[in-house]
């Protein structure tokens, strides 16, 4: 096969045309997630598998109902805060997005810099400035359309996971057991895991990125607001946002469950129960890769961290925007939108501190995903609420289900997040 029709066939698969939610999906298991879904298994081998299936409709319910409230109304999750909402709450909660984004970018590209190291013996230094700079021109000079199109290939790679599963020894009924009826330890320890997983899973800056990609989608293909088409319109959209995103985070999840039980039989089962450095995450993927397990680590955690570090900068570029009532896109020039990109630069560039700080980059993921779960508690309170007003979605409310589904998940991370502070 000639590599003109070997193209052909990649563009036309199902990967290479996908909506906002599976773009929301692959981002979710960013550098954050792969690490804290990697201490998860080390640190309490299978006992942390019962989170994923729970996690997926619960994260999957909060972004539909994102990417709804951004399809009906036709604007941003921050603008329609600002509009139901006070200002002193409206600034509150996107400030709490901002503090929370930037720390993740930070720690994310610190965390692309030491697997870097691995592969290329750099100093990891150096290699976080390289890929700070690398992050900010594709977000500057190339729409993120564009290139998210050749990287979301790159996230593949998580799937290495699952064939650890196939080289090692797997207790399947402990795995099971674990999975549907797990045995919990209530303590600090493990709810701060708890919130860190649920805080990687179901993170703010998902939120608010798919109903700003929703918009985008629509100023794109021209197309109104839901409010102002025929009902049929507004079925067939429902629909296709319900699918999409269950679809992306299933992705999402299942990657992370491979995650956390190809840790769990390996790093754990071998007496590593805390990852410190990049190594130690990597050496999961030892028992089906070998020597190229760090290769593989490292290409993982660049290619979803290529993807991630955009939509972190990005949610955070359009909720302030929102909020400001400026007009911005991601597909506007620089010199179209200076303060839209003047916003995600400085959200970027703020990841170069963490590496003069004396901040251990994997420990830095793994916080800065416990931090998104305490965020995320007010946001989806807010979102919750704007759901089901008939003032905002008209005859698009949202549904019993999904919002059973957002207030349980509100009320679990509200529960762990007392816990882990009070415990």
């Amino acid at each position: 096969m000639n590599f003109k029709k070997l193209w052909a066939r990649i563009k036309r698969h199902p990967l290479s045309k996908v909506g906002p939610g599976m773009v929301t999906g692959v981002a979710d298991d960013d550098p954050s997630g792969i690490v804290t879904y990697s201490q998860a298994g080390a640190q309490f081998g299978l006992n942390m598998l019962w989170t994923m299936p729970v996690a997926y409709p619960l994260q999957s319910a909060i972004q539909v109902l994102c990417a709804q409230m951004g399809r009906v109304t036709g604007q941003g999750l921050a603008a329609n805060i600002k509009t139901s909402f006070s200002p002193i709450i409206a600034f509150f909660l996107v400030l709490s997005l901002l503090v929370a984004n930037i720390l993740n970018i930070a720690a994310d590209i610190a965390a692309m810099g030491e697997v870097a190291q691995l592969v290329t013996g750099i100093n990891w230094h150096v290699m976080t400035s390289i890929f700070v700079f690398i992050s900010l021109g594709l977000q500057v000079f190339m729409p993120y359309h564009r290139y998210v199109f050749y990287l979301k290939w790159l996230t593949l790679s998580l799937l290495t996971y699952a064939g650890v599963l196939f080289t090692v020894h797997v207790p399947w009924k402990d795995v099971l057991w674990s999975t549907f009826i797990p045995t919990l330890s209530l303590n600090a320890e493990s709810a701060a895991m708890v919130v860190g997983i649920l805080g990687t899973t179901i993170s703010p800056y998902l939120f608010f990125w798919q109903a700003s990609q929703e918009v985008e989608d629509m100023r794109i293909g021209r197309k109104k607001p839901l409010l102002s088409e025929n009902r049929a319109v507004g079925q067939w959209e429902i629909r296709r946002i319900r699918w999409d995103t269950w679809g992306g985070m299933c992705y999402s999840n299942v990657a992370a469950y491979f995650i956390i039980l190809a840790t769990a039989v390996t790093l754990n089962a071998a007496g590593i129960r805390d990852i410190t450095t990049a190594e130690h995450a990597a050496e999961a993927l030892r028992p089906v890769a070998g020597d190229l397990a760090y290769l593989l680590f490292a290409l993982g955690i660049l290619g979803v961290g290529l993807i991630a570090v955009p939509v972190l900068a990005g949610s955070a570029a359009y909720a302030l925007s929102d909020l400001l009532g400026w007009q911005s896109s991601l597909e506007h020039t620089v010199m179209q939108d200076k303060k839209f990109y003047f916003v995600i630069a400085v959200s970027v560039m703020g990841a170069l501190i963490i590496q003069f700080s004396p901040i251990n980059p994997m420990k830095a993921l793994f916080w800065s995903a416990v931090i998104n779960g305490v965020v995320a508690v007010p946001l989806m309170v807010a979102i919750l609420i704007l759901a089901r007003r008939h003032s905002v979605m008209g005859p698009y409310k949202a549904n019993r289900l999904n919002l059973g589904l957002g207030w349980f998940a509100t009320a679990l991370m509200a529960a762990a997040s007392l816990f882990m502070l009070l415990g």
